[in-house]
């Protein structure tokens, strides 16, 4: 008997299909596309020589103002190559800033003095009075 094109055996009173899947056609398909891929390959690899080497001849020479230049970098804001080295060198400033003493402007007599040290200051003073208006 069969059913959907395949033989079933009903002799043993168990119904399963007598072959099974035929895998010569499955395999040699799957040889024919690695060789024909590979001889695409081998006859592609000429071909994009000879188109390379057509195309070096007919592009433009360099522009002679490339050697005066040469390499320079870009234009502020480049992207950064160590951002991390880039932010521990940031943070270390302004952690220098901050616990040490240096001038905000010397003309006018202005100090920068660390944070510990202005606490302790206003501690002792207080805070400076306002003038009364009247």
């Amino acid at each position: 008997m069969a059913e959907g094109g395949h033989e079933v055996e009903t002799t043993t009173g168990s119904q399963h299909e007598t072959r099974d899947v035929r895998y010569r056609p499955i395999v040699g398909a799957g040889i024919g596309l690695v060789l024909l891929t590979l001889a695409a390959v081998a006859l592609m690899r000429p071909f994009m020589g000879l188109l390379a080497t057509r195309t070096a001849g007919r592009s433009e020479q360099a522009s002679p103002l490339a050697g005066l230049y040469g390499r320079r970098q870009p234009p502020q804001p480049r992207l950064q190559a160590r951002p991390l080295e880039d932010l521990t060198a940031l943070r270390a400033a302004e952690e220098a800033a901050l616990r040490g003493y240096g001038w905000v402007d010397e003309d006018a007599g202005v100090l920068r003095i660390p944070v510990e040290r202005a606490m302790d200051l206003l501690a002792e003073r207080g805070l400076p009075a306002r003038a009364e208006a009247r």
